[in-house]
């Protein structure tokens, strides 16, 4: 069938996804206008950010504040159904992210109606069931940590006023109490008190910002306090959050979902089965990170997950694993941090609890210490004791959570994985802590007495808890404070196991096969803290490690030269100033793998991280004469005209072999089992990192016309004579050459069409990695190109391919195979003008 006649919208499972950042920046408007653009790459289905109101202004869509409406600031509804016809019109659909975690706490507050309405009646509100609040604290009261400094210096200073001309964009006219741009309602009765005494009388508490860190209130997103949890196991709060988007699906106006941060749900399993019963046969995917050897729990009713397994392999299996040995001892020797990555996750997690997490962890101990009350086994488990445990148990658990559902069995893994957490835990506990470590583990495991409320409560707040431990310990800390390894420190990536094997890989691909076929694949998406080609080039150095601690030692010289030379009295080079040996190595890197680059982008960058790491400074803590200093060294070496010199040279020298590794892990993504999703802007070459510098606005226009360019030669039927001047346009005819592939013979690359390991026979055997998809399509990727350049080539390594004539989709160039014994394709023929090769099968139709 071809692709104009081919309808994709509302078919049950795209056959690939394109994601769309919407803002007020780029709009439905702005989307419509690249539908025929995506068309022409191959794309069947748009993958947007969230849709739902959010927060004024907000550029990522996560902070929704009203569940009933399209949100305005991106064209409204009216602006929805025309990007849809659009996509229709080209018979291509429509997916959609969506939030059930949480909802934004905008500014003025009233832009949250059902929050409003909690903040001004408290308890009794209509919607006060939707958010996970801790009625039990503050006397009753929600904690707002929006002030700048205590309440009593807000109060003397006169920044908190009664406006009795109350809210324009409230309904109901009432007085209202101002804090600059915050706004909020006035407890009924309460608006002739005295001000000192009507803001104690609120059924909020307003409260200086750091207060948010260790006293209860409400369930956050992480440590984000403008985000305030929802509570959807609620059938009522599922139902009102969800209406419109069950309508939109019911009318066919989007084709699927992607639910984001799944794991901080109470019940993970049982909103997924209300959401498939509620649109059933539609495809969702779940935002789960997953461990190495984790899978997805395999009583999901979705497609599968996002992804991030996928990213974690690809780059795993472009990644020398005894080179990356070396790097990871030359980071110890440079830095002075462990070798073991675990040592610094437990540290991290261990900082991220006491200081980031704490009010959280308070929560679940005073949760065990009311538990331990009501039974006479458990009193003398003291509370000191309890949080001791259920800190370093949280610790220890190297998964996101494990699922355990109260009043259910426990499942064998999750009593596994808790039995090793605690086993892990009992090693940084006192031994007197020992019986107060079980009692934590045998309750999360819901097998320490009869089920009851504060049981249950425990059971779903310490996984909750254990989510938020991992993505702030692990992600937002960890992976800033060791960068030995930063190609295997992006999310759900794990920097200790960096490298895979070709017959690994295999195994990996044929579990997806078997479990989760429609599952989404990715390289990048809006949270990788490095774009695809920015970890493929930093997997090259794991080929070069000689050549790179040489390097860097050349031009950590030069640099410390430079830094003595211009110390002075407002810069001087003093311990708690100067940037430590972790930032300089993180620089280094950071501009091999991004060359070049400015300090428009690269400068953000730098001072997110160091206050990520919050070794020096922090978010919440900055401590601005490092950060100036962190900055200074960085300008320092980007002005120095030899250093430039230096670092050019040898980011060209890993940018001719991560080029191949830019294509192979590409072809691979877009041809491997499951629905690939290609992030905006990175069919070409996508240097980018951490947000926002990976949702800088892109190019269309300049895609289309490349992509035009490459049709032309296609159309001339040139494609064996094309030789690709840049990367960029080598990715994009990978890219529109696979996705159309895919569209156009969508039974190729299907569920039901197996993904069969192909191995090569020769001296460079180790450097191929293909497989067929079912019997019509072979995809063939370079592996360590540095290494095989360094070991002289193909040398005659050869691959078997089935009989018939193969041709090329992005040479053209054809390729008879026998069905003789030994008769073998070389790779240097194969590979002779790209390091990837996507071979068809011609003589069946």
């Amino acid at each position: 069938m071809s692709a104009d006649s081919t309808t994709f919208g509302n078919s049950a499972t795209p056959v690939s996804t394109y994601r769309l950042q919407l803002s007020p920046a780029f709009t439905f408007n702005d989307a419509v206008a690249v539908v025929p653009y995506l068309h022409r790459l191959g794309v069947t289905h748009a993958y947007l950010s969230p849709i739902l109101q959010a927060a004024p202004g907000s550029t990522h869509g996560y902070d929704v504040v009203d569940h009933t409406t399209i949100n305005t600031e991106l064209g409204g509804e009216e602006g929805l159904r025309r990007l849809v016809a659009e996509l229709h019109r080209h018979g291509m659909g429509a997916i959609a992210d969506i939030v059930p975690n949480h909802m934004g706490m905008p500014v003025p507050e009233s832009g949250n109606r059902a929050l409003w309405s909690v903040l001004r009646d408290g308890s009794d509100s209509p919607f006060a069931s939707w958010f996970d609040i801790d009625w039990s604290a503050q006397g009753g009261a929600v904690l707002l940590p929006v002030l700048g400094h205590r309440i009593g210096e807000c109060l003397h200073a006169g920044e908190l006023k009664i406006d009795p001309a109350g809210d324009p964009a409230v309904p109901e006219s009432a007085p209202v109490l101002r804090y600059y741009d915050h706004v909020f309602p006035l407890r009924p009765g309460t608006e002739k008190l005295p001000l000192a005494e009507l803001v104690t009388a609120q059924h909020y508490r307003l409260a200086y910002w750091r207060v948010a860190v260790e006293e209860p209130g409400y369930r956050r997103f992480f440590d984000i306090s403008t985000l305030i949890a929802l509570r959807v196991e609620d059938p009522a709060v599922f139902d009102a959050t969800h209406r419109l988007l069950l309508d939109l699906l019911e009318h066919g106006v989007l084709d699927g979902l992607r639910i984001d941060h799944v794991d901080g749900l109470a019940d993970p399993r049982g909103y997924l089965r209300r959401l498939a019963a509620a649109a059933p046969g539609k495809w969702i995917v779940a935002e789960k990170i997953l461990a190495p050897d984790e899978t997805m729990p395999e009583d999901w009713p979705c497609a599968g997950s996002t992804g991030y397994d996928a990213l974690r392999a690809l780059t795993a299996v472009l990644t020398d694993a005894a080179g990356a040995s070396r790097l990871t001892a030359l980071h110890a020797g440079l830095t002075n941090m462990p070798e073991d990555f675990a040592a610094v996750v437990a540290q991290s997690k261990a900082h991220v609890l006491d200081q980031v997490l704490h009010a959280e962890l308070d929560r679940l101990t005073e949760l065990l210490a009311a538990i331990c009350r009501t039974d006479i086994d458990l009193y003398d488990h003291t509370h000191s004791a309890l949080r001791d445990s259920a800190m370093a148990l949280l610790a220890a658990l190297p998964v996101y959570r494990a699922y355990v559902v109260p009043g259910e069995p426990a499942p064998a893994e999750s009593i596994k994985l808790l039995e090793a957490a605690a086993a892990q835990a009992a090693a940084t506990l006192p031994e007197d802590r020992y019986d107060t470590l079980a009692v934590v583990r045998d309750l999360a495991l819901g097998r320490i007495g009869p089920r009851d409320q504060l049981r249950d409560e425990f059971q779903v707040r310490f996984q909750q808890v254990c989510g938020a431990v991992a993505a702030k310990g692990v992600e937002d800390t960890a992976t800033y404070r060791w960068s030995a390894l930063p190609m295997a420190a992006d999310v759900g990536a794990d920097p200790a196991s960096p490298a895979l094997s070709p017959a690994d890989f295999h195994l990996f691909c044929a579990l997806r096969q078997t479990r989760h076929p429609t599952a989404m694949t990715t390289l990048s998406t809006h949270d990788t803290k490095r774009s695809e080609d920015v970890r493929a080039r930093l997997a090259v150095l794991s080929e070069l490690p000689e050549e790179w601690a040489a390097a860097v030692a050349g031009w950590q010289a030069r640099a410390d030269e430079l830094a003595r030379a211009s110390a002075s009295e407002d810069l001087a080079a003093s311990d708690e100033q100067y940037p430590d040996a972790e930032l300089k190595y993180l620089l280094w890197q950071t501009l091999v793998a991004c060359w070049p680059i400015g300090e428009d982008r690269l400068l953000p960058y730098l001072a997110k991280a160091v206050r990520e790491a919050k070794v020096h400074t922090s978010w919440t803590a900055p401590n601005e004469p490092y950060e100036t200093a962190v900055l200074d060294f960085t300008r320092l070496v980007l002005n120095d005209e030899e250093l430039r010199g230096e670092i050019e040279r040898f980011a060209g020298r890993v940018t001719q072999y991560a080029a191949a590794n830019c294509l192979a892990q590409k072809l691979l993504q877009l041809t491997m089992t499951g629905v690939p999703d290609v992030y905006q802007g990175s069919e070409i070459d996508f240097q980018a990192l951490v947000d926002p510098d990976n949702r800088r606005p892109v190019d269309f226009s300049g895609l289309a016309s490349r992509l035009d360019a490459l049709n032309a030669l296609d159309a001339l039927d040139a494609g064996e004579s094309v030789t690709t001047e840049t990367l960029s346009d080598a990715k994009l005819l990978v890219v529109s050459r696979a996705l159309r592939s895919r569209r156009d013979h969508p039974q190729w690359f299907g569920a039901r069409a197996n993904q069969t390991p192909l191995f090569s026979t020769g001296p460079a055997a180790d450097h191929v990695l293909a497989f067929l998809r079912g019997d019509r399509v072979a995809a063939i990727a370079t592996r360590l190109p540095a290494t095989l350049d360094r070991l002289g080539g193909w040398r005659g390594t050869a691959l078997a391919l089935p009989a018939g004539t193969w041709r090329c989709a992005l040479t053209g160039q054809t390729y008879e195979m026998g069905s003789a014994l030994g008769d073998e394709l070389p790779l240097e023929r194969l590979t002779a003008a790209l390091p990837v090769a996507l071979l068809v099968r011609q003589d069946e139709e």
